[in-house]
């Protein structure tokens, strides 16, 4: 009778094969890194539950910067706004005025800090665990992996570099002399500004966008979603799930119980707005203050 032999496997910490021995195989050896291929990842309600400039104005209140009340009260005002209107031009003009006017004269370091800490404490419970491991995967693969958010880039950094992701696209403040001047450069990370940042961060490093994939809940993030070899559908509005069905896209929903539509937080339609709920709460404070 034959002998079998005995197969000895050991794994590090992360659950990774250490060694072989006795086998007289070798291990699988690990996938090689595509460099033309990426994964890009909206945010809000993709990557986290609710909108992360609402979760970044929330650790805001209860830092005392406005309160709570007024935060509810705007939000509503900004989630009925996103409901009402159209984003023709004036609306987005709009919001891009106001977008990130409430950090105007904070320091940069300030805001990365406040951003760590609020992560910490609010975003991170809020993570999809299974956007997450989609994350992950491509990152197993030897793809990098960006987010792509009309949030601060600020917060999208440390976002991603929580998860351990490669980097982070997201709205741009004009700093001078190491303080934020509460405008913008260029546009608001929003719709097609997405597909065009993505274009540019693709000519960067070399990307070849038919071996990218990307992913969102959001009929407005389509350019994106189109423009690479595969669009993902995760936890998507009911424009984007039609779109996704018509075009045999892969659709991912994590959420339970009740659809994303019942859920009480503002989500990435517009953020910009949202982040103008900031602003006036914000300005409510320094007058109570300054009063």
């Amino acid at each position: 009778m034959a002998r079998s032999r005995k197969v000895t496997v050991s794994t590090d910490a992360h659950g990774h094969t250490a060694g072989w021995a006795e086998t007289g195989l070798a291990p699988l050896a690990p996938p090689q890194p595509d460099p033309s291929a990426a994964a890009f990842f909206d945010v809000d309600n993709t990557m986290m539950r609710g909108a992360s400039i609402y979760w970044f104005a929330r650790g805001l209140a209860a830092r005392d910067y406005f309160t709570t009340t007024d935060l509810a009260r705007f939000a509503w005002q900004q989630l009925r706004f996103r409901l009402l209107a159209t984003e023709h031009a004036g609306d987005m003009s709009q919001a891009k005025e106001a977008a990130l006017a409430f950090v105007e004269g904070w320091r940069v370091d300030a805001v990365e800090r406040l951003a760590e800490e609020i992560f910490d404490e609010l975003m991170a419970p809020r993570i999809w665990a299974g956007t997450r491991q989609l994350a992950q995967r491509h990152l197993d693969g030897g793809e990098r992996v960006w987010l792509v958010s009309a949030a601060p880039v600020e917060i999208g950094r440390v976002i991603a570099a929580r998860l351990g992701l490669t980097g982070a696209v997201g709205t741009v403040a004009e700093i001078v002399d190491g303080a934020y001047t509460g405008r913008l450069v260029g546009d608001l990370m929003h719709g097609p500004a997405k597909a065009e940042a993505v274009t540019q961060l693709a000519a960067v490093e070399g990307l070849d966008l038919r071996r990218c994939t990307a992913y969102s809940d959001s009929y407005n993030d389509l350019p994106m979603l189109s423009m690479v070899g595969r669009g993902v559908a995760v936890n998507p509005d009911a424009a984007l799930f039609r779109v996704a069905r018509q075009r045999g896209w892969d659709v991912r929903d994590f959420r339970t119980g009740r659809r994303a539509v019942k859920i009480a937080v503002p989500s990435t339609a517009a953020a910009g707005l949202v982040a103008g709920a900031v602003t006036a709460g914000l300005a409510l404070h320094r007058r109570r203050r300054d009063g």
